[in-house]
């Protein structure tokens, strides 16, 4: 059974907390679907600020929407397009502290003004990106691309 537990200290030590409970969520369970699910509802108890996180999967040449919390969504998006498809052709996260200034940004929520894309790779092959976004401007940091970067590599130990 799943405890909401405070997250206080330095944010680095909130990530460290927030990764022991996806290890303890995902422990045993082989389902990709369940897990991400888990791990996208467990990120939205955990980040402020946020209005959308969750996945999009890599399938037939494009990300698919996957497990998500927040407003409907883009359904299908094209690797060369937004912050997504920069993420996952590149292969590397990408953080946006203002949307409106990124060149071809997929406006799927209106609130959206900033937003960090982290990819999903296992050996060597892409699965899909972690996308998180929020109403705020420069709403993520350094501090969140290395914690959401740990995040994803826990979360690759169970895909």
């Amino acid at each position: 059974m799943f405890h909401t537990e405070r997250y206080d200290g330095a944010r680095e030590e909130q990530y460290d907390l927030v990764i022991r409970q996806l290890q303890a969520l995902l422990e045993g369970e082989p389902d990709r679907i369940a897990n991400l699910s888990n791990a996208s509802a467990l990120l939205n108890q955990f980040l402020d600020r946020i209005n959308w996180v969750g996945f999009y999967l890599y399938r037939d040449g494009e990300l698919v929407l996957g497990p998500f919390q927040g407003l409907p969504a883009c359904v299908r998006i094209q690797l060369n397009r937004g912050v997504c498809g920069k993420a996952a052709s590149e292969r590397q996260t990408v953080l946006v502290p203002n949307v409106h200034e990124f060149p071809g940004h997929i406006a799927c929520d209106a609130a959206s003004q900033s937003e960090i894309v982290v990819p999903i790779v296992k050996n060597g092959e892409l699965l899909g990106v972690l996308d998180i976004d929020s109403p705020e401007l420069e709403r993520f940091d350094e501090t969140d691309r290395a914690g959401l970067e740990r995040f994803v590599e826990e979360l690759l130990r169970h895909l």
